[in-house]
């Protein structure tokens, strides 16, 4: 434990377990400091260790294993060979375009015919609308198919048959207690689902079901995936998904793939983001996760999802760089409507002491539903509690809400726990649903104690995750380096963490944002290079000290590309001053003599 300002952190690194580090190091000649990681994250013998740093295609599970793959194949071949009608139905997000973009592309390269469709969020809503089914009806659709959608549509689903239409769902959203009976429910979360991983994505679940019909249908399945990874891994990464298992193979390889993309729409998009610049020559997750899947996502949340679409349909050069234009003067608009619905959101939190309960319920007349979850992931983080986000529409009557976890609280679940209430589903850490706006206070009451019955004061503190305790000695620029087999770099695989004693600050550099200094560190044995290491919004903690004080440390190191050189960088997550060897500052020090008696 460590007080540092008004702050008391405290961490704790597991116990590090040398025999296995060693065995790891010898059997694949890593450092000390890769094989600590791997250790702490259950790869403890050598074989399980290589296959999670290699991870290969061929080690996704066979696409036959997916629940109701036989009637999916069939439904759709019967189609083709018919010149039935498809009519594909995803979703307003970067998951639920990706996934129609995806299905669209590989059924109309084996010559079927094809409708897209994606929701409009605030014309439609989430999931399927009931005028999409006619819709499909009115377009002479004979196959209604899903994609990152449908498991809970009964009504939607009997609809379309009603209409003379078969069906055929792709998912992965978590099952209620029934699913609908269509003629093909493809979603690895089903009870008697015997494909090895459960935590694929809708364009993942896509990708698999498309590669099984590839390869019945002869086609090679280098070139398949070679056609459609830069796809699959937009959509993995952008809808949150732990990078683990098949997750962890599709980004691995999808990140290289979309880099080298042939798809224009998706040239134009990295190149209007500007992530062609920033990446220096190396895409990752987080290229996904901060810059492109924003700017995807930004036109389903306030303008219309198939301007997305349409960008990852064209074939189009000049259109599609018309496209990205348009959605990047978007995503600009999405972020100044967040800006100011969250500094309204946070001031009405603080006002109504909602911070103080156990989840945060907060609903606003004419908030932008397509702004509202963006909104409930910044409470979140700065409050540490669920948060749901409410749009009301007093006019109808009308409330629609999205919300955000913490770890230890699934908010799918608590969704269906109030079904007299709301509707609506999703997964632990992220959903959305609806009710009337005139029951919101009672929403707001019954979801804070169903809260208050699963959190303790425990679940409401921040965790700082710590993977090891290292010498500075082992964070080396080779060893650092090999920390990139690690990567992609997500949910349940997340960037390690490393803490350092014996470390001496020799330097504290003023940046350009006071708030942001970079110190010059040094092991206190005086052996070893000076590094230097940016302290993000540690300015105003560091003013009262002067350099040369110990401090452990709490550190992420990196190998940062620039120009064509390569160079370790630490960035300090946590600074602890040994306060026996710390001096104060002479500011002061002269304050405190002036107020002695």
């Amino acid at each position: 434990m460590s007080t540092f300002g008004e702050h008391v952190i405290q961490w704790t690194a597991p116990v590090r377990q040398r025999e296995k580090e060693r065995m790891l190091q010898d059997a694949l000649g890593i450092p000390a400091l890769l094989a600590c990681v791997l250790v702490d994250r259950g790869f403890s013998d050598p074989e399980s260790a290589a296959t999670f740093l290699n991870p290969s295609l061929d080690d996704l599970g066979a696409p036959e294993k997916l629940p109701d793959f036989a009637n999916a194949r069939n439904e759709i071949l019967r189609a083709r060979e018919a010149g039935d009608l498809i009519f594909v139905h995803g979703d307003y997000d970067v998951d639920g375009v990706t996934s129609a973009a995806l299905l669209t592309r590989f059924l109309l390269s084996i010559g079927c015919k094809v409708k897209v469709h994606v929701p409009h969020r605030m014309k439609e809503g989430y999931g399927i609308h009931l005028n999409a089914v006619s819709d499909a009806q009115g377009a002479g659709a004979k196959l209604f198919l899903t994609c990152d959608c449908g498991v809970s549509a009964h009504v939607q689903v009997d609809a379309a048959k009603a209409a003379g239409m078969r069906v055929v769902i792709t998912d992965h959203h978590t099952i209620g207690e029934s699913i609908p009976e269509a003629h093909a429910v493809v979603n690895p979360h089903r009870k008697d689902s015997e494909y090895p991983y459960q935590e694929l994505c809708g364009v993942g679940v896509a990708f698999r079901l498309c590669e099984g019909l590839a390869t019945e249908l002869g086609f090679h399945k280098v070139n398949y995936r070679r056609a459609f990874l830069d796809l699959a891994v937009l959509g993995t990464v952008a809808d949150v998904m732990p990078l683990t298992g098949e997750n962890r193979i599709i980004t691995r390889h999808g990140l290289k793939q979309l880099y080298d993309t042939k798809k224009v729409g998706l040239q134009a998009l990295l190149r209007e983001s500007k992530v062609m610049e920033e990446c220096n020559g190396r895409l990752r997750a987080w290229h996904i996760g901060f810059m492109l899947g924003p700017r995807l996502n930004a036109s389903g949340r306030i303008d219309d999802a198939v301007r997305s679409l349409n960008l990852l349909l064209t074939s189009d050069a000049k259109d599609a760089t018309r496209m990205a234009q348009a959605i990047e003067e978007i995503n600009t608009q999405r972020k100044e409507d967040q800006k100011q619905m969250m500094e309204e959101v946070v001031k009405r939190v603080l006002e109504e002491g909602l911070q103080e309960r156990y989840a945060i319920v907060i609903g606003g007349e004419g908030w932008h539903p397509g702004i509202i979850g963006l909104v409930a992931g910044r409470l979140v983080e700065q409050f540490r509690r669920p948060s749901f986000v409410i749009s009301i529409d007093s006019k109808t009557n009308t409330a629609k809400g999205s919300a955000r976890s913490i770890p230890g609280f699934h908010l799918a679940d608590a969704i269906r726990a109030h079904p007299d209430l709301v509707s609506g589903g999703g997964h632990a850490m992220a959903a959305g649903f609806s009710l009337q706006a005139d029951r919101v206070p009672e929403a707001a009451k019954a979801f804070d104690a169903y809260a208050a019955e699963r959190l303790t004061a425990a679940d409401f503190e921040v965790m700082m995750n710590v993977t090891a305790e290292v010498s500075p000695e082992e964070v080396s620029f080779a060893a650092v380096q090999a920390l990139e087999q690690l990567e992609p770099y997500g949910i349940e695989n997340c960037e390690p963490t490393f803490a350092l004693n014996g470390m001496r600050i020799t330097g504290i550099q003023q940046t350009k944002n006071p708030l942001h200094p970079m110190l010059v560190l040094r092991a206190t044995s005086g052996t070893g290079p000076f590094i230097k290491a940016m302290a993000f919004s540690m300015g105003e903690m560091l003013s009262q000290y002067e350099p040369g004080f110990e401090a452990q440390l709490l550190i992420k190191a990196t190998i940062e590309a620039w120009r064509g050189s390569r160079k370790m960088k630490w960035d300090i997550k946590h600074l602890a001053p040994d306060l026996t060897t710390c001096q104060l500052s002479r500011e002061t020090e002269s304050a405190e003599t002036v107020a002695a008696p």
